[in-house]
């Protein structure tokens, strides 16, 4: 089961303990439930246990005793047997049948010595009345139950948990013009979506990886390097840029690519600059923070600066230009006419920790059907790779023909709404090609009366909406680079979030930080040719762990929806009003009217 920060932050908050402006302290937490097979309330409980007798604050030295202290004895305490599992081999819909219909004839042989009882719980026979068995009759229903996991997952019992929750439909986060709203959309008419970017720089299938050179990796970073540097050379009036390891008396700007001196995290004592090759040569050099006051770097991260390098080996910064973003886009004048449009997007997984009965990609469908959004972009995972059933292969029959299942429940069961469906994957769906940028799905070709509604695209993906361009993707950045990102601010500065936004947009692309996370696996070819921004987004849709949140960042407006459920609780979706700009016009407004981040 997998633990989120966000999950031991609420259960911290029920002993009224919070979490301080520490990165280390979340991720350390994250740390002893995976090591020590915790529950988040268990931790938390221990935590309270062992702080209140000895009067501790919740530091990464105090979580290290109570590992020491604690958690490690009663470890080496319980050493339980692990269980002996039968391996079950492969199973598909026939091999099922079978093993039902075997099954049937066992039950009727035992039957023929006994004496029927009232009331007996037999398992009603095959008959004309009754043609298939239970189990398998769940396959030809309508689409609610169409996806019923009964016959693929040994316990799919809806989670108690979730169909309890009393604060569903409740409003959590707002933007723009929100009074007297009415969220109900045109069910898809008058509609153009296409992929903004040419074919060229667009995904559209498979593509071979695990094999890359570092020469070439070396070469894509470069490009970026050298790309980001002659865009704000000229933005900024700079004349030249001089090596990043030329020792310099006076002033001089570098340019260069931020990265750390050892393969811990990046700190202020830490940060190298690593120069382009045209004017450094790719050598790097020390740089010293402590005449900047205010900054925020992560590695990766192409900048620009001003100061002096006495020695030629640590360059002392005095300025830190900032990036500068790429313009928006400037619609055809056709689609001024085109209608108001309504966009839900949510993130998965779409069912609770405990089954795989997907009770909240019900209720996202019945909300969709009741609301007739134009477009519902919905963002994986859809199989979870990280789900408990999925990790200890509980399932009866392959990932892929679970996914086809539920690929068919939302296509189906939002056809009375006649919406727009963007399915866009996710590296956590077990089933599919772990690399990033990630292909389309390509394992289900919809039906002639659905083709021109359903939408498979890449991650990342940038879209046109009768105008309004949307940039998304199921990668979760904001966690990656959170835990990376080192600042330093005046008072009332942006907050993280709004900083980490403005860097990838300012970075032009949509996985900016180098080296990535270890959980990524990047093919920078790929990378640099289909992952850099052409034009700012107008909406941003991101989803992470992290708390969601709608934020106006350079004129784009930002969305994480959070994802459909937190373990054993439903979790939220977004969504929002999009209108074409006007040509010509001299107020620069966004087209994104209003937006809402709403509990499922």
């Amino acid at each position: 089961m997998p633990v989120s920060v966000e999950s031991i932050q609420d259960e911290l908050m029920v002993f009224d303990v919070k979490i301080e402006n520490d990165v280390e302290v979340p991720e350390k937490l994250v740390e002893l439930c995976t090591v020590h097979g915790l529950k988040e309330e268990d931790l938390v409980n221990e935590w309270m246990a062992f702080s209140t007798t000895r009067n501790l604050l919740l530091t990464v030295t105090n979580l290290n005793q109570l590992e020491h202290e604690v958690l490690s004895k009663k470890n080496t305490r319980s050493h339980p047997t692990p269980r002996k599992e039968k391996h079950c081999g492969n199973r598909d819909f026939n091999t099922i049948q079978e093993l039902i219909e075997v099954e049937n004839d066992e039950e009727n042989l035992l039957d023929s010595y006994t004496t029927p009882a009232k009331g007996s719980q037999k398992r009603i026979l095959s008959t004309p009345e009754n043609p298939q068995s239970k189990r398998i009759s769940s396959i030809n229903r309508s689409p609610h139950v169409l996806f019923s996991p009964a016959s693929f997952s040994p316990s799919a019992t809806p989670s108690q948990k979730y169909s309890s929750r009393a604060n569903r439909g409740e409003v959590v986060s707002s933007h723009g013009e929100v009074q007297g709203t009415m969220w109900n959309g045109g069910s898809g008419r008058r509609i153009s979506i296409e992929l903004f970017s040419p074919v060229e720089e667009s995904l559209p299938k498979s593509y071979k990886f695990m094999f890359q050179k570092l020469t070439d990796i070396r070469e894509v970073i470069s490009c970026k390097i050298e790309e980001l540097g002659e865009s704000m050379k000229k933005h900024f009036n700079i004349e030249e840029f001089t090596s990043v390891s030329f020792p310099a008396q006076e002033t001089v700007t570098v340019l260069g690519q931020i990265g750390c001196d050892s393969n811990g995290k990046l700190n202020s004592k830490s940060v190298i600059l690593e120069g382009d090759r045209e004017h450094s040569a790719g050598m790097q050099v020390s740089v010293d923070l402590s005449e900047l006051k205010d900054f925020s770097l992560f590695p990766g991260q192409v900048v620009v600066m001003d100061g002096t390098n006495s020695t030629g080996r640590k360059f002392v910064a005095t300025k830190l230009y900032e990036g500068v973003p790429l313009a928006f886009n400037n619609p055809a004048k056709e689609f001024e006419e085109y209608p108001q449009q309504m966009v839900i997007t949510a993130c998965g997984p779409f069912t609770t920790s405990d089954t795989i009965s997907y009770d909240a990609l019900k209720d996202l469908i019945d909300l969709v059907n009741r609301d007739r959004p134009d477009i519902c972009i919905l963002l994986g995972p859809f199989l979870d790779s990280k789900h408990e059933q999925i990790e200890n292969l509980q399932l009866t029959v392959t990932f892929e023909d679970v996914f086809k299942r539920c690929l068919k429940m939302i296509i189906e069961g939002t056809r009375p709404s006649g919406c727009h469906l963007v399915f866009v994957p996710s590296l956590r769906d077990v089933h599919h090609d772990p690399v990033y940028p990630q292909p389309p799905f390509n394992c289900f070709e919809p039906s002639i009366e659905d083709k021109q509604r359903v939408h498979f695209v890449a991650d990342p993906c940038t879209l046109s909406v009768n105008g309004v361009v949307l940039g998304m993707t199921s990668t979760d950045l904001f966690f990656h680079m959170g835990a990376e990102e080192i600042s330093s601010s005046l008072a009332g500065g942006p907050d993280r979030f709004t900083r980490i936004l403005k860097h990838i947009l300012t970075q032009r692309n949509y996985y900016p930080l180098y080296p990535p996370s270890e959980e990524l696996n990047i093919d920078y070819e790929a990378l640099y040719t289909y992952c850099s921004m052409s034009v700012t987004p107008d909406v941003f849709i991101i989803p992470s762990e992290l708390r969601y949140f709608i934020k106006d960042v350079i004129g784009c407006i930002c969305i994480n929806p959070g994802r459909v459920t937190k373990g054993l609780v439903g979790g939220t979706y977004a969504r929002f009003l999009i209108r074409s700009r006007t040509t010509g016009s001299e107020e620069k407004r966004s087209p994104c009217v209003s937006a809402q981040v709403v509990r499922i």
